[in-house]
């Protein structure tokens, strides 16, 4: 006897939209399926060559570049297969401000350690100093803004201390969308499922040159206040010792045109739009498997007219693959887009902070995040009018919410300063820069090479009259390329920058040991 399927709705129930496993076939067309990053990779765990190429996901890796022809003079640089961003220079949120600014950037390549206390020279400590100098007769306040590359997922290690006059500030800190695109990972270029990071300053000098990015950055919150209908699975059973991957699908006719829907916590999609039908599945939970408890199926548009669940031995759900004792109950509810996403957000935030063997973000970091993923998901994903790339095409909301969290944008500090009548101010920024690079397990001639770079304009509307910057504690390296003019043989490790060299660039090597 096929389990019974239970179906809730506010505690009202609608036998119109309960249905047995068994009323309906499966549709034998299949047009369409896409497993979850999980999934993909338990299947693929050798497909990239170590742990270490973090940026995965439907191949969103960087492997684009070699070396440009490099050398002191060159203004290019190595495109290097992981980008991690310039120094930017510190600006303010007014206009035509009163003010002058030298600024003085220190690379700090002082070898650190690895947790086990062995020697690791990799990235960089940079102090990025400034002098604010006032000539007029009226004290001047602004808001200063200090941007930086980094993600969400890595602030505690990227954002930079601030201090004014040697004390230190509390800046608010804003983050900007995702800062790069999209790209195929088709040969012929016709989708637009891998990321594309940022691999040049070039490409965050399009990014930020007209302002708009930063406006938005320090704009208002998308609101999707949009009715929405949602299902929720939960009270899960399946015959685990015998199917370890036992499956639970959820198979509904519906028109695009008419109803978009998004999953959270499901792993697979399979259907065809054009004949109007769509499935999707999950493994159901064992307590052993580190994925999502929370299952939810949020319909945006016309609700469906009913579904048919069934139990599979696997996430193919394949024909003939069938099992019974597998049953859950089903809540159907109103609410609104936005309300959904507070829930996922909270729920993603309290399990990747476990994971991560530390508590859950509850205040400005999870603001940050959550507004991060209303935005992606306004910006980007299968809403109505959207242009949205064929990687959140499927309504995935697992993918959109991880990645909101692990893409790459520039986040801006921002804080007060007044720079008196006739004086001057002290503002520096200390962080720390992890160096581009090529992967080691590329073959490029440039494993090994670790590159750091600087604009000393993008973004600012500051008037700087000088620039300088310096290196400290490179008696372990040796410069590889550079455009700054350093010679530390020659005893030249501070160098005055030209005003109109918008980009300058150091690529150095960790000396080998005689």
């Amino acid at each position: 006897m096929r389990s019974e399927r239970l179906f809730r709705i506010l505690g009202l129930v609608d036998g119109d939209l309960v249905l047995e496993a068994g009323e309906a076939a499966a549709p034998a067309a299949r047009r369409k399926r896409r497993w979850s990053i999980p999934m993909a990779a338990a299947a693929c765990g050798a497909l990239v060559c170590g742990l270490a190429l973090a940026r995965w996901g439907l191949g969103n890796i960087n492997m684009g570049g070699g070396a440009n022809a490099g050398g002191s003079g060159h203004d290019g640089g190595t495109v290097f297969m992981s980008y991690g961003g310039p120094v930017f220079p510190l600006g303010v949120l007014e206009e035509d401000v009163d003010l002058t600014a030298e600024r003085a950037v220190i690379w700090d390549l002082a070898p650190g350690a690895y947790r086990d206390g062995e020697p690791r020279q990799w990235g960089a400590a940079v102090t990025d100093g400034y002098i604010l100098s006032n000539s007029t007769g009226e004290d001047i306040t602004v808001n200063a803004l200090y941007p930086f590359t980094g993600s969400l997922q890595n602030l505690a290690e990227r954002m930079p201390a601030v201090t004014v006059d040697g004390t230190e500030a509390e800046p608010i800190l804003y983050a900007g969308p995702y800062s790069g695109g999209f790209q195929s990972a088709s040969p012929d270029g016709s989708d637009t499922l891998n990321l594309a990071y940022p691999d040049s300053w070039e490409d965050y000098k399009a990014l930020l040159s007209d302002g708009r990015y930063r406006e938005q950055a320090l704009g208002d919150y998308p609101v999707l206040d949009v009715p929405v209908t949602v299902y929720q699975f939960t009270d899960f059973a399946a015959p685990h010792e015998e199917y370890r991957a036992a499956t639970q699908a959820v198979t509904f006719s519906a028109d695009e045109s008419e109803t978009t829907v998004f999953t959270y916590g499901f792993n697979g999609y399979e259907g065809d739009p054009e004949e109007g039908w769509a499935r999707h599945s999950y493994f159901v939970p064992d307590g052993v498997r580190a994925e999502p408890e929370l299952k939810l199926l949020i319909v945006l548009g016309k609700d469906l007219e009913g579904y048919v669940l069934q139990g599979y031995q696997d996430g193919g759900c394949s024909r003939g693959e069938e099992i019974e004792g597998v049953s859950c109950t089903v809540i159907r509810q109103e609410s609104t887009l936005d309300e959904v996403l507070d829930e996922i957000c909270r729920y993603d935030s309290e399990r990747y902070g476990a994971l991560r063997g530390e508590e859950a973000d509850t205040g400005a970091a999870f603001t940050l995040f959550r507004r991060a993923v209303g935005e992606l998901l306004a910006d980007m994903g299968p809403l109505p009018g959207n242009r949205c790339p064929d990687r959140y095409s499927y309504g995935f909301l697992d993918d959109l919410v991880s990645e909101a969290r692990a893409m790459d944008r520039v986040l801006y500090l921002q804080f007060p300063v007044t720079v008196p009548a006739g004086g001057d101010v002290s503002v520096s920024a200390s962080l720390w820069k992890a160096p581009s690079h090529d992967f080691d397990c590329s073959g490029s001639e440039n494993v090994g090479i670790q590159g750091y770079d600087m604009v000393t304009a993008l973004g600012s509307s500051l008037r700087f009259t000088r620039q300088t910057a310096a290196l400290v504690n490179g008696e372990g390296v040796e410069i590889v390329r550079q455009n700054f003019g350093f010679d530390l043989a020659g005893g030249v490790s501070q160098v005055e920058l030209d005003m109109g060299q918008e980009h300058y660039y150091l690529e150095i090597r960790v000396r080998e040991e005689d």
